[in-house]
């Protein structure tokens, strides 16, 4: 084989290689809708309408839910909603479905999910706030590892989002 020959066929492969890097590239950080987010504090908890929680255990449809993480097992993370209850000694605090309600949801977290965190990307909460001050929520794009070992800590509140089944955002709702 000549050497402009060889210099063509090795030409072409880098060209085919950027090619596929770049279609997987752009597929692991596709686009979804901007979906509406409900209010940080809301005082209710989120309906999904059309969903049968008297079947097994699955995915919320496609939206924004105010709620927190109460399980990881390898990639599927369980989660509720949740809603902010006003106290007398405190502002506040956020509360799940009450014991013996079913609300829970199940889905997988996508291997490029967005963990945007509201205390550091340290699987021990440091207390670095990393907060967006106008709205409360986190701003700290922390890695996918980080957002399952700190879910075993205990709940935190956050915007789930979910893209056609799976948990494609998480960001974190700062109380204090």
């Amino acid at each position: 084989m000549n050497t402009s020959m060889r210099s063509l066929l090795a030409g072409g492969a880098a060209a085919a290689v950027m090619l596929t890097s770049g279609v997987a590239a752009h597929a692991a950080t596709a686009a979804y809708p901007a979906y509406k987010a409900p209010k940080p504090f809301g005082i209710t908890f989120q309906a999904d309408p059309g969903h049968d929680f008297t079947k097994r255990i699955h995915s919320r449809h496609n939206g924004v839910l105010r709620g927190w993480i109460t399980d990881v097992q390898g990639d599927v993370a369980e989660y509720e909603p949740i809603k902010w209850k006003k106290d007398t000694h405190t502002e506040g605090y956020f509360v799940g479905p009450p014991e013996g309600t079913v609300m829970a949801y199940a889905s997988p977290i996508a291997k490029d999910v967005e963990f945007l965190s509201a205390l550091g990307c340290k699987p021990l909460m440091s207390g670095d706030l990393t907060v967006d001050r106008t709205t409360g929520l986190g701003a700290k794009r922390c890695s996918k590892a980080v957002l399952v070992k700190r879910h075993g800590q205990g709940p935190r509140p956050a915007f789930i989002t979910v893209h056609q089944g799976k948990i494609v955002k998480v960001q974190e709702i700062y109380t204090p």
